[in-house]
């Protein structure tokens, strides 16, 4: 078997197990409990999740989404976590190769399903995730093949300022606060990892899938004008799209320009 093939299966793998992880950290993180103990365990009866009950998407398939115990049905998002991001560990190695870059590109797309997950259940993305992601994308960029550390910089100002003015001129306008600060340093963080070009384009994705999923819900009666949409989801969107296609659009929009 070619090594590159072991390669990619190897991310998968491991890809499948932090997505595992992953849904503890999404229901536990919220909810101020530890991520590490007690080990997983049914919601609604409280039996301790055996191991073999525990291998990603495998056993729910096996179990057909129900609670060995108590026959309580396991919802959904358990699963598409673990696939979803055993999927983009495998895009990582397929667009970094053997490096150092899919390493950290691996554990962007990690934080990003999470503070996706959150965003869209409890209206939340937290400080514990955002913060050090700004520390740690500015942290490795000298070890990195782009975009640097200048540009990342300044990403990481950009994204914070402008949707900072944003919900500046919005509460000025409306008296009504129209995202939380959580946006704003989640689109630092994004810009701490991309960079000032990528950014952009994960803005830009996010503003587009929001509004275009806003104006379909308004459509099929399912939202108001008042309502509120999880902007970290669109966020962690568009910062996939950037980190996988972010420098070949932006080069192709400048070069149109």
């Amino acid at each position: 078997m070619p090594l590159y093939l072991l390669y990619w299966i190897y991310a998968g793998l491991v890809g499948l197990l932090v997505g595992s992880y992953l849904n503890v950290v999404i229901y536990r993180l919220p909810r101020h409990l530890s991520t590490v103990l007690p080990r997983s365990r049914c919601p609604a009866c409280g039996t301790p999740i055996r191991p073999y009950d525990n291998i990603p998407v495998f056993a729910f398939l096996w179990l057909r989404g129900r609670c060995r115990t108590c026959g309580v049905r396991i919802g959904w998002r358990y699963p598409a976590i673990e696939a979803l991001t055993g999927a983009l560990f495998v895009l990582s190695a397929l667009r970094f190769g053997l490096s150092l870059d899919a390493l950290v590109a691996a554990v962007f797309c990690a934080a990003m399903v999470v503070l996706a997950a959150i965003d869209a259940e409890h209206f939340l993305l937290p400080d514990r995730i955002t913060l050090p992601g700004i520390a740690i994308g500015l942290a490795v960029q000298p070890w990195l093949s782009g975009p640097g550390l200048l540009s990342a910089a300044i990403g990481a100002a950009a994204g914070a300022g402008l949707l900072t003015l944003v919900w500046g001129l919005w509460y000025l306008i409306r008296r009504e606060h129209g995202m939380g600060f959580g946006d704003v340093k989640m689109l630092a963080m994004i810009g701490a990892f991309l960079g000032l070009r990528s950014m952009g384009v994960a803005l830009f994705v996010a503003v587009v899938a929001g509004a275009l999923s806003g104006l379909a819900l308004l459509a099929v009666g399912r939202f108001g004008f008042r309502s509120k949409l999880p902007f970290g989801l669109f966020l962690a969107l568009g910062a996939l799209v950037g980190l996988f296609f972010g420098d070949a659009i932006s080069t192709a929009y400048l070069g149109v320009l």
